[in-house]
């Protein structure tokens, strides 16, 4: 029998616009209020904010791409106390500038909402979900994509590679178990 190790810890970087997961959270984030948007457009025949949501899309994509490279570097952590999902230094200090920048955008334009969103986008760049939160896991092997749903707002998808994914997922069923 493979003995278990104390902990496992890797890095990663994730394609953003090519992982079916990612794209499957994106689809329901922003395709089900922006496709509802565009159905209402199209009834009414504004096709000129038809342009403008597509350029929006457009644009969203390419600073994405210009930012972050089209990839999310992440790293994770499995020990005894649980699973840690932590943003790399380089793109950390990337994510510090735009959400520092956005939560200045909000306050400076009387809009919480987006200095909100700021906030809450900054301290989701290091994550740590207990064992004993863990309420639903799903494994996703054809990916090496592993979610994971804790309480309220510490759901993280665990990026595994090819190479870690059977030893991560076995980890993590052991920790469950017990």
């Amino acid at each position: 029998m493979h003995e278990i190790p104390e902990k496992i810890e890797w890095t990663t970087r994730v394609p953003v616009f090519r992982n079916p997961i990612i794209l499957k959270q994106l689809g329901i984030a922003i395709g089900i209020p922006f496709g509802a948007l565009i159905v209402v457009l199209i009834l009414a025949k504004a096709y000129y904010a038809l342009g403008l949501i597509a350029v929006l899309f457009l644009l969203t994509y390419l600073f994405i791409r210009l930012v972050w490279g089209g990839k999310y570097d992440v790293g994770f952590e499995l020990d005894r106390k649980g699973i840690r999902n932590y943003t790399l230094k380089k793109q950390s200090n990337r994510n510090r500038i735009i959400n520092t920048l956005t939560v200045l955008t909000g306050l400076l334009s009387g809009k919480p909402a987006v200095a909100g969103a700021g906030i809450l986008a900054q301290s989701r760049q290091d994550v740590l979900v207990r064992w004993g939160n863990i309420r639903k896991v799903r494994f996703y092997p054809s990916s090496q994509t592993i979610m994971i749903k804790g309480s309220f707002a510490e759901n993280i998808a665990v990026f595994c590679t090819s190479e870690n994914y059977t030893e991560v997922e076995a980890f993590i069923q052991l920790k469950l178990q017990k």
